[in-house]
This record gives C-alpha cells, sequence and structure tokens, in this order.
C-alpha cells in the first residue's frame, strides 16, 4: 500500500522531507551540468564563449516540490508546506523570495509545450497568490497516457513531422519520441490561455523549438 498521507512532524514526514531535497538537489545539479555541457557544445562550435554567446541562464525553478511557506487562511498569515504537484511558483512582484531582477514584474513561470509546439514564460501575480497560494501549473498536461502514447503513434511520422517544421532531433530511444510527442499532450496555448484569463499568471513570451534532445 501506498503512503497517503504523514504528518509533517512524524517520522515519514521528516523521511519524506529528506528525501525530496535529495532528489530536488540531484535535479538542480542535473540541470546545471545539461546547461555547463549545452554551453560548451555552443561555443565549441561557434568558436567563441559561452559569455560572448551571451548563454546565460535567465532563471532555474524546481516543479514538483514541497516548500514552507506563509499565506494568508481566513485572513491570518499561517505557515505551510506547499506542496505543487503538476505545477510550480508564480509569486507577484515584489514578494521577498523573488530574485532582484524579477521584483517588479514577477516571478517567470515556465510552462513548458512539446518538443513540436511552443512553449511559454508568463508571470505570476497578486490574484494567484490569493487564490492558488501562488502557483500555476507548470505545463501543458498529458492527453495520453506514455502507454497508449506507444501503442498509438508511429515513430517516423513523428519524426517527419518535426522536420517538415524545421525541428532537429537527437534521441536515445524511439519509444520516448512517441512518449513525448506533440499529440501527446493538451494544446499547451490553451492551458496558458486559461490561467492567463484567470489571472493566476500573465502571458510574458511565445517560444518556439528548433532542436530537441531526449536521453
Amino acid at each position: 500500500k501506498q503512503l497517503a498521507c504523514a504528518r509533517i512532524q512524524s517520522q515519514e514526514g521528516q523521511d519524506y522531507l529528506a528525501s525530496m531535497a535529495a532528489a530536488a538537489n540531484f535535479a538542480w545539479v542535473n540541470r546545471s551540468s545539461m546547461t555547463f555541457l549545452a554551453r560548451q557544445t555552443f561555443a565549441k562550435v561557434f568558436k567563441s564563449t559561452p559569455d560572448d554567446l551571451d548563454m546565460h541562464v535567465i532563471y532555474d525553478v524546481s516543479h514538483n516540490i514541497a516548500k514552507v511557506e506563509e499565506h494568508y487562511i481566513n485572513g491570518q498569515m499561517k505557515k505551510l508546506l506547499v506542496h505543487r504537484k503538476g505545477s510550480t511558483r508564480a509569486f507577484p512582484p515584489h514578494h521577498p523570495l523573488i530574485p532582484v531582477d524579477y521584483q517588479t514584474i514577477g516571478q517567470p513561470v515556465l510552462i513548458g509545450g512539446t518538443m513540436g509546439t511552443c512553449s511559454y514564460v508568463l508571470t505570476g501575480t497578486k490574484k494567484g497568490m490569493q487564490e492558488t497560494f501562488g502557483s500555476t501549473c507548470h505545463g501543458a498536461g498529458r492527453a495520453m497516457s506514455r502507454n497508449k502514447s506507444r501503442n498509438t503513434l508511429d515513430y517516423k511520422q513523428v519524426l517527419e513531422k518535426l522536420g517538415k517544421k524545421g525541428i532537429s532531433i537527437r534521441v536515445a530511444s524511439p519509444k520516448l519520441v512517441m512518449e513525448e510527442a506533440p499529440e501527446s499532450y493538451k494544446n499547451v496555448t490553451d492551458v496558458v490561455n486559461t490561467c492567463h484569463a484567470a489571472g493566476i499568471s500573465k502571458k510574458a513570451v511565445k517560444l518556439r523549438p528548433l532542436a530537441v534532445v531526449k536521453g
């Protein structure tokens, strides 16, 4: 049986937080390593330096993680453990936990689409802080399970569609192509427009993919 919940001060709760912190640290190091390798690759190909190529990390944030935060509950400030599953922080402008560079615009919210569609950067809002503990979704969300994607989609057709859009891809396994195909996910633009219309985050930048690496 799986553990549905546990008091955070219990041994189980403390063990969970410790394991989660270890996983978050691993993920942070992994992202940092991939960033370093990407910078080195661009520097080698373009015979320049990452700094001269302006390859700086704009923002880094953990998703699917629990954070101890203070929020208003029934008019009173309470200390809470906010567990964002399938979502990410979206704090408003002037929040003390936002880096100085983003104090005036709000926390960047990274919403990934798929390897064949667009992605978005949003910013946090005051309304989101009041209604969702400063949270917004962190992606489009799956429309098909991984198993259904593997059984339904054709590997070569997915690659062909990406090629027609001018998107390069390097993949370790064919099954990853089907699992992460655009058809496997909901329409990210519809999802982002819903968040924007609800006022829990605000659209800032739309991105399109040029190259995809699936390891």
